[in-house]
């Protein structure tokens, strides 16, 4: 097959497309359509060509990878695929963002749109009359963007013979972590951007959140992010008690709201407060790249130190999106 005569080098990482995507090219997918390699990406079929097997009971050990110069290329993806999976399996941005923005600079300038009361109802234009704008413009500030990520620290006398399966595990926890800490400052950016309207008492009530729920019209409340605090008060609250919410919680662990709205914890929080958001309007992500993992060092030292990273960043789209209840 054609996959067997490639030659796998560090080159491969250093393009802006990324290794699979470089792969790729010299082995496109599209031409193993009905054969038994369908379905698998260009890296796939290098694993299969080095018989290397990354899960399962059967997994290899992890000096599989560098029994020759070619599939020790492949180590760094092995990697950065496993992270990725971790951070996905713990993401739960896509319950808040409303768009993802891929950059490859350091520097980048979101758009933004303002509208007023008027601008949210399209008024009925009479024959000759002008038609009412919407402007949209770039933000004065740059979105800041964050380096988040781990250093691997491990020799590989000391891994070497560790099962693919199980060292898959502890970097999928390095995926998670990153997950959570992205969750975080995209909640950070978004209280810094929206208004607040305040509780009538000390705890979270039914009242306060119907306000919360109206406040954010003409948006639809998709999500409700509280703090721990605040999500134990949602939880005694009357309304949220009924049976068939009772059983869903119980059940499956998500609280059922007067809203529809899907209920998220910001983890570690201190204090009470909720924000309701319409996740189709309120934030956008920005990303330099996906995960980035240091390809020199595991391929030409095999591990030892290991540096394994993301970049991005949060934007506000319409600030009014979003709003904060504060006590």
């Amino acid at each position: 097959m054609a996959f067997d005569n490639i030659k796998l080098e560090k080159g491969l990482y250093s393009t802006s497309k990324g290794f699979t995507a470089s792969l790729e090219e010299l082995d496109p997918s599209e031409n193993y359509i009905g054969t038994d390699y369908e379905g698998l990406d260009a890296y796939q079929r290098q694993l299969k060509r080095f018989d290397i097997k990354v899960s399962g009971a059967g997994s290899d050990t992890i000096s599989k990878f560098f029994k020759t110069t070619d599939s020790a290329a492949l180590f760094p993806e092995y990697i950065s695929r496993a992270v990725q999976q971790g951070l996905e399996e713990e993401d739960i941005l896509p319950k808040i963002i409303a768009t993802t923005t891929n950059i490859d600079a350091l520097d980048y300038r979101a758009i933004e749109s303002v509208p007023t009361e008027e601008d949210k109802e399209l008024q009925l234009v009479g024959e000759g009359e002008p038609i009412p704008e919407t402007n949209i413009k770039t933000k004065e500030k740059l979105t800041k963007l964050k380096k988040r990520g781990r250093m691997l620290v491990a020799s590989y006398e000391a891994i070497k013979f560790q099962k693919l399966d199980l060292f898959t595990v502890t970097l999928k926890q390095i995926g998670a972590y990153i997950a959570r800490t992205q969750f975080k400052d995209a909640i950070d950016v978004l209280v810094e951007s929206i208004g607040s309207i305040s509780g009538t008492g000390s705890a979270v009530n039914y009242a306060d959140l119907v306000k919360l729920w109206d406040a954010l019209s003409p948006y639809n409340t998709t999500t409700l992010i509280a703090t721990p605090s605040a999500l134990a008060d949602m939880l005694s609250i009357t309304e949220f008690k009924d049976s068939y919410a009772g059983q869903t919680f119980h059940g499956t662990g998500k609280m059922i709201t007067p809203f529809g709205a899907e209920v998220l914890k910001m983890s570690g929080e201190e204090g009470k407060g909720v924000v309701a958001l319409d996740k189709n309007a309120a934030l956008e992500k920005v990303q330099a790249g996906g995960i980035l993992t240091e390809y020199d060092k595991l391929i030409d030292r095999q591990l030892e130190r290991c540096a394994i990273t993301t970049i991005t960043g949060f934007s506000t789209i319409f600030s009014d999106a979003a709003k904060i209840l504060e006590y």
